[in-house]
Protein backbone atom coordinates (compact mmCIF):
# COMPACT_ATOMS: atom_id res chain seq x y z
CA UNK A 1 0.00 0.00 0.00
CA UNK A 2 1.56 3.29 -0.83
CA UNK A 3 -0.37 5.65 1.39
CA UNK A 4 -0.93 3.40 4.36
CA UNK A 5 1.03 1.75 6.82
CA UNK A 6 -0.68 -1.71 5.97
CA UNK A 7 0.01 -3.49 9.35
CA UNK A 8 -1.01 -0.54 11.37
CA UNK A 9 -4.45 -0.11 9.51
CA UNK A 10 -4.70 -3.53 9.75
CA UNK A 11 -3.98 -3.05 13.76
CA UNK A 12 -6.51 -0.34 14.08
CA UNK A 13 -9.26 -1.87 12.47
CA UNK A 14 -9.24 -5.11 13.97
CA UNK A 15 -11.76 -4.74 16.93
CA UNK A 16 -14.48 -3.29 14.82
CA UNK A 17 -14.10 -5.92 12.82
CA UNK A 18 -14.56 -8.37 15.57
CA UNK A 19 -17.47 -6.72 16.27
CA UNK A 20 -18.91 -7.20 13.04
CA UNK A 21 -18.61 -11.12 12.60
CA UNK A 22 -19.80 -11.68 16.43
CA UNK A 23 -22.82 -9.43 15.59
CA UNK A 24 -23.44 -12.09 12.60
CA UNK A 25 -22.98 -14.92 14.67
CA UNK A 26 -24.82 -13.64 17.20
CA UNK A 27 -28.40 -15.85 18.58
CA UNK A 28 -30.56 -11.83 18.45
CA UNK A 29 -33.53 -11.51 21.01
CA UNK A 30 -35.83 -10.02 18.99
CA UNK A 31 -38.02 -9.00 22.50
CA UNK A 32 -35.16 -7.74 24.23
CA UNK A 33 -36.16 -4.02 23.56
CA UNK A 34 -39.64 -5.37 23.32
CA UNK A 35 -40.88 -6.03 20.13
CA UNK A 36 -43.93 -3.72 18.23
CA UNK A 37 -46.68 -6.27 18.38
CA UNK A 38 -48.75 -3.73 16.24
CA UNK A 39 -45.89 -2.98 13.66
CA UNK A 40 -45.49 -6.67 12.85
CA UNK A 41 -48.73 -7.76 12.08
CA UNK A 42 -49.39 -5.03 10.15
CA UNK A 43 -46.05 -4.82 8.06
CA UNK A 44 -46.67 -8.62 7.63
CA UNK A 45 -49.89 -8.48 5.84
CA UNK A 46 -48.66 -5.64 3.35
CA UNK A 47 -45.61 -7.57 2.69
CA UNK A 48 -48.44 -10.56 2.11
CA UNK A 49 -45.86 -12.75 4.35
CA UNK A 50 -46.30 -14.95 7.53
CA UNK A 51 -45.52 -13.41 11.01
CA UNK A 52 -42.59 -16.13 11.28
CA UNK A 53 -41.23 -14.97 8.03
CA UNK A 54 -41.29 -11.23 8.91
CA UNK A 55 -39.56 -11.89 12.07
CA UNK A 56 -36.72 -13.88 10.53
CA UNK A 57 -36.78 -10.37 8.17
CA UNK A 58 -36.75 -8.13 11.00
CA UNK A 59 -34.04 -10.53 12.75
CA UNK A 60 -31.67 -10.12 9.55
CA UNK A 61 -32.57 -6.23 9.68
CA UNK A 62 -31.19 -5.74 13.27
CA UNK A 63 -28.50 -7.72 12.93
CA UNK A 64 -27.51 -5.77 9.58
CA UNK A 65 -27.96 -2.58 11.81
CA UNK A 66 -25.58 -3.99 14.85
CA UNK A 67 -23.07 -4.54 12.03
CA UNK A 68 -23.32 -0.94 10.65
CA UNK A 69 -22.87 0.35 14.10
CA UNK A 70 -20.37 -1.57 14.84
CA UNK A 71 -18.40 -0.50 11.57
CA UNK A 72 -19.55 2.87 12.07
CA UNK A 73 -16.25 4.37 13.26
CA UNK A 74 -14.04 2.85 10.63
CA UNK A 75 -12.51 5.58 8.75
CA UNK A 76 -11.61 7.28 12.00
CA UNK A 77 -9.84 4.49 12.73
CA UNK A 78 -8.13 4.08 9.47
CA UNK A 79 -7.46 7.97 9.41
CA UNK A 80 -5.91 7.38 13.09
CA UNK A 81 -3.32 5.09 11.24
CA UNK A 82 -1.81 7.45 9.14
CA UNK A 83 1.39 9.19 10.60
CA UNK A 84 0.52 12.86 12.06
CA UNK A 85 -2.76 12.18 12.46
CA UNK A 86 -4.86 11.54 15.69
CA UNK A 87 -7.99 9.47 15.69
CA UNK A 88 -10.28 11.63 19.42
CA UNK A 89 -11.66 9.46 21.31
CA UNK A 90 -15.89 8.99 21.24
CA UNK A 91 -16.88 12.55 23.38
CA UNK A 92 -14.41 14.66 22.11
CA UNK A 93 -16.05 18.06 20.13
CA UNK A 94 -13.90 16.39 17.06
CA UNK A 95 -13.17 12.91 15.60
CA UNK A 96 -9.61 13.84 13.80
CA UNK A 97 -6.96 16.17 14.41
CA UNK A 98 -3.53 16.52 12.80
CA UNK A 99 -0.83 18.95 13.79
CA UNK A 100 1.15 17.49 10.93
CA UNK A 101 -1.03 19.05 8.76
CA UNK A 102 -2.99 21.66 10.85
CA UNK A 103 -6.11 20.05 10.96
CA UNK A 104 -9.29 19.12 12.80
CA UNK A 105 -12.35 16.86 11.33
CA UNK A 106 -15.48 15.75 12.17
CA UNK A 107 -16.13 12.81 9.77
CA UNK A 108 -19.71 11.02 9.00
CA UNK A 109 -19.64 8.06 6.18
CA UNK A 110 -22.40 9.79 4.51
CA UNK A 111 -23.28 13.13 2.74
CA UNK A 112 -27.03 12.71 4.15
CA UNK A 113 -26.12 11.46 7.33
CA UNK A 114 -26.60 14.84 9.02
CA UNK A 115 -29.25 16.80 8.78
CA UNK A 116 -30.60 19.71 9.26
CA UNK A 117 -29.64 21.94 12.52
CA UNK A 118 -27.28 18.74 13.46
CA UNK A 119 -25.34 20.07 10.43
CA UNK A 120 -25.25 24.08 12.63
CA UNK A 121 -24.27 21.99 15.76
CA UNK A 122 -21.28 20.21 13.90
CA UNK A 123 -20.26 23.52 12.99
CA UNK A 124 -20.18 25.36 16.34
CA UNK A 125 -18.28 22.65 17.13
CA UNK A 126 -15.68 22.87 14.83
CA UNK A 127 -15.44 26.17 15.38
CA UNK A 128 -15.27 25.69 18.78
CA UNK A 129 -12.28 23.19 18.37
CA UNK A 130 -10.53 26.07 16.12
CA UNK A 131 -10.45 28.10 19.41
CA UNK A 132 -8.64 25.28 20.60
CA UNK A 133 -6.19 24.96 17.54
CA UNK A 134 -5.83 28.53 16.42
CA UNK A 135 -4.37 28.64 12.52
CA UNK A 136 -5.84 25.12 12.06
CA UNK A 137 -8.66 23.99 9.14
CA UNK A 138 -11.85 22.41 10.44
CA UNK A 139 -13.44 20.16 7.92
CA UNK A 140 -16.68 18.73 7.78
CA UNK A 141 -15.68 15.43 6.18
CA UNK A 142 -18.48 13.85 4.30
CA UNK A 143 -16.96 10.27 2.91
CA UNK A 144 -19.51 8.96 0.14
CA UNK A 145 -20.27 12.70 -1.33
CA UNK A 146 -23.37 13.70 -2.90
CA UNK A 147 -23.43 13.16 -6.65
CA UNK A 148 -20.47 11.55 -6.59
CA UNK A 149 -18.72 14.75 -7.09
CA UNK A 150 -14.95 15.87 -5.06
CA UNK A 151 -15.55 19.82 -3.07
CA UNK A 152 -13.50 20.73 -0.81
CA UNK A 153 -15.36 24.67 -0.14
CA UNK A 154 -16.86 26.59 3.01
CA UNK A 155 -19.17 24.99 4.95
CA UNK A 156 -22.17 27.18 5.38
CA UNK A 157 -25.25 24.99 6.74
CA UNK A 158 -28.50 27.06 7.01
CA UNK A 159 -29.83 27.55 10.49
CA UNK A 160 -33.19 26.90 10.72
CA UNK A 161 -33.87 28.93 13.95
CA UNK A 162 -32.07 32.31 12.17
CA UNK A 163 -33.46 31.52 8.80
CA UNK A 164 -30.11 32.17 7.13
CA UNK A 165 -26.42 30.43 6.01
CA UNK A 166 -24.06 30.19 8.79
CA UNK A 167 -21.22 32.62 8.09
CA UNK A 168 -18.92 31.74 5.87
CA UNK A 169 -14.95 31.17 7.29
CA UNK A 170 -12.49 29.96 4.73
CA UNK A 171 -11.63 28.02 8.10
CA UNK A 172 -14.73 25.70 8.13
CA UNK A 173 -15.07 23.62 5.10
CA UNK A 174 -16.86 20.77 3.56
CA UNK A 175 -14.70 17.70 2.25
CA UNK A 176 -15.54 14.47 0.50
CA UNK A 177 -13.87 11.51 1.70
CA UNK A 178 -11.89 11.20 -1.56
CA UNK A 179 -10.24 14.57 -1.50
CA UNK A 180 -9.90 14.57 2.69
CA UNK A 181 -7.91 10.72 2.54
CA UNK A 182 -5.79 12.54 0.16
CA UNK A 183 -5.29 15.69 1.94
CA UNK A 184 -4.23 13.76 4.83
CA UNK A 185 -1.73 11.13 3.11
CA UNK A 186 -0.33 13.32 -0.02
CA UNK A 187 -1.55 10.06 -2.11
CA UNK A 188 -3.43 10.73 -5.13
CA UNK A 189 -6.59 7.56 -5.12
CA UNK A 190 -5.32 6.81 -1.31
CA UNK A 191 -9.70 5.85 -0.32
CA UNK A 192 -9.75 3.81 -3.88
CA UNK A 193 -6.09 1.80 -2.51
CA UNK A 194 -7.99 1.55 0.74
CA UNK A 195 -11.31 -0.22 -0.74
CA UNK A 196 -9.26 -2.41 -2.50
CA UNK A 197 -7.56 -3.68 0.21
CA UNK A 198 -10.18 -3.62 2.70
CA UNK A 199 -11.70 -6.88 2.30
CA UNK A 200 -8.26 -8.81 1.96
CA UNK A 201 -7.43 -7.53 5.70
CA UNK A 202 -10.94 -8.33 7.23
CA UNK A 203 -10.55 -12.10 5.61
CA UNK A 204 -7.30 -12.12 7.41
CA UNK A 205 -8.09 -10.20 10.69
CA UNK A 206 -10.59 -12.85 10.95
CA UNK A 207 -8.80 -16.39 9.58
CA UNK A 208 -6.20 -15.41 11.96
CA UNK A 209 -8.51 -14.75 15.30
CA UNK A 210 -11.10 -17.62 14.47
CA UNK A 211 -8.66 -20.12 12.23
CA UNK A 212 -11.34 -19.38 9.62
CA UNK A 213 -10.60 -19.91 5.68
CA UNK A 214 -12.28 -17.08 4.90
CA UNK A 215 -11.25 -15.60 1.57
CA UNK A 216 -11.80 -11.79 -0.39
CA UNK A 217 -11.75 -13.18 -3.86
CA UNK A 218 -15.24 -13.49 -3.94
CA UNK A 219 -15.91 -9.99 -3.13
CA UNK A 220 -12.94 -7.95 -4.86
CA UNK A 221 -13.12 -10.03 -8.25
CA UNK A 222 -16.77 -9.18 -8.79
CA UNK A 223 -17.47 -7.13 -11.17
CA UNK A 224 -19.90 -5.29 -8.42
CA UNK A 225 -16.77 -4.70 -6.57
CA UNK A 226 -15.62 -1.26 -8.92
CA UNK A 227 -18.78 -0.90 -10.39
CA UNK A 228 -20.47 0.14 -6.69
CA UNK A 229 -17.11 2.03 -5.93
CA UNK A 230 -17.63 3.86 -9.15
CA UNK A 231 -21.25 5.05 -8.42
CA UNK A 232 -19.96 6.32 -4.96
CA UNK A 233 -17.10 8.28 -6.76
CA UNK A 234 -17.17 8.81 -10.36
CA UNK A 235 -14.89 7.86 -12.97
Amino acid sequence: MKAFDREVVKSAIKESVLRVYDAHHSNLDLYRNTLDCFSSSIDSVVQGISLDEWMLQEKERQVQKTKQNAIGTLHEEVMGAIPGVDNLAVGNLIDIVSDKHRIVAEVKNKHNTTKGNHRVAVYHDLAQALDKYPGFTGYYVEILPKGQKQYNKPFTPSDNKAKKKLPKREDIRVIDGKSFYELLTGVEGALSELYSELPILVAEILNEKYETKLTANKVTESEAFNYNFRKAYGG
